[in-house]
């Protein structure tokens, strides 16, 4: 056999997802798994029982349209335009995807080329990484720090070349919970115009924000709407992560270009799933602002108990993440700490360090989740006390 690398070099050094990893581990000892973003109960039972009806009625159980189903390209226009005035065609500039992860991919493989570059906030979440090595492109990254993760805008626009092809943003950030404000996204707005410069949005925390932070989506910004491509999915709002509905809008062209990348992904999925979310997306203003509500009090929860087991706690403007800082610990980094952690208390986390490209830079940040039920939360924190 030859010599050379059976994985294709683009992908060197990626390997085994972090969440994988810590799951694993999660599950080899028995440890509560704060590790991995998905909640441990199921959404609204009525987002279930349509799926049960589609399922029963036939509809979905062969091939959906490649763009998705009518009904839910539908309820994703009238959704971006509920919450965010956006108008935008159901059959030309909605594109559903298995899942945002695909989404993210198909617009790397479609919008990039080798040699272009991408600008992107790091810490980051790690299929950025894999899709834009895919693509044959490099990333540049543009950091946030602690303790507040802002994006430093001068720094930004010094990483722009003739080079950069586009910026590719999350907001509400995961995994520090840092939600950019307007006028940030404004001022990323006035640069991508400047330069000439695509943007792709990852939107999937869209409905969870806290303290008065509020998501607006860039591409609402004046000149945005033709050079942006929004990503989000219904995994983290409505709690069916497995499902793996996700979608693309924007401009046509933009989203025939993605179309045609991710026709030859996945082609299609989850159709009777499909039929489900398009329901979900229309609930009443109550689900949302419930839902909301229910995840800044788990957050303030977990913060709480994090606190008094000694952890430095970055209080998260939105997601369900927690990131914090282990130095009161010791010196030990934040991966070790995550190896060991479930056989210390019997909890499982995740290190931020893995999601930076100098471990450095994350060296002493571990990342909880809180989409947990409340009792599984306290009987975390009660664990992680004896770490003090």
């Amino acid at each position: 056999m030859k010599t050379r690398p059976l994985l294709n070099r683009r992908l060197d050094g990626l390997g085994t997802t972090i969440f994988a990893e810590m799951s694993a581990l999660a599950t080899a000892t028995g440890a509560i798994n704060l590790g991995q973003g998905f909640p441990d109960t199921d959404g609204p039972e009525s987002v279930r029982e349509a799926a049960v009806r589609a399922l029963r009625d036939g509809r979905g159980n062969q091939y959906p349209p490649g763009p998705g189903v009518p009904e839910l390209r539908q309820a994703i226009a009238d959704h971006q335009h509920r919450f965010y005035g956006l108008s935008l065609d159901p059959d030309t500039e909605v594109l559903v995807t298995t899942g945002a992860t695909e989404a993210i991919a198909a617009t790397m493989l479609a919008l990039l080329e080798p040699g272009d570059e991408v600008i992107a906030f790091e810490p980051f979440y790690d299929s950025y990484a894999a899709c834009i090595a895919m693509a044959g492109a490099k990333r540049v990254p543009l950091t946030l720090r602690a303790p507040d993760f802002r994006p430093d805008l001068d720094e930004l626009q010094s990483k722009i070349t003739p080079r950069t092809r586009l910026l590719l943003l999350n907001t509400p950030h995961n995994p520090t919970g840092m939600v950019l404000t307007t006028e940030e996204q404004s001022a990323i707005a006035a640069l991508a115009v400047e330069h000439d410069l695509l943007v792709v949005t990852d939107e999937v925390y869209e409905h969870l924000t806290f303290d008065g932070a509020t998501h607006v989506p860039i591409a609402s910004l004046p000149g945005m709407r033709e050079r942006t491509v929004s990503i989000s999915s219904a995994g983290k709002t409505f709690s069916f992560t497995g499902w793996k509905i996700g979608w693309v809008t924007g401009d046509a062209p933009l989203v025939a270009a993605v179309r045609a990348a991710k026709q030859y992904l996945t082609f299609v999925s989850g159709g009777p799933f499909q039929y489900a979310i398009a329901e979900a997306l229309a609930l009443p203003d109550a689900f949302f602002t419930g839902f909301r509500e229910d995840m800044r009090r788990k957050r303030d929860l977990l913060a709480e108990g994090l606190r008094t087991a000694g952890f430095r706690v970055y209080e998260p403007e939105g997601t369900y993440f927690i990131t914090t800082d282990i130095s009161p610990f010791g010196d030990e980094d934040a991966y070790t700490f995550c190896r060991a952690l479930p056989e210390r208390c019997g909890v499982a986390a995740v290190p931020n360090s893995v999601f930076y490209d100098d471990p450095e830079a994350g060296r002493s940040q571990v990342r909880f989740t809180f989409c947990k039920r409340d009792d599984v939360l306290r009987d975390a924190v009660e664990r992680l006390a004896r770490l003090g």
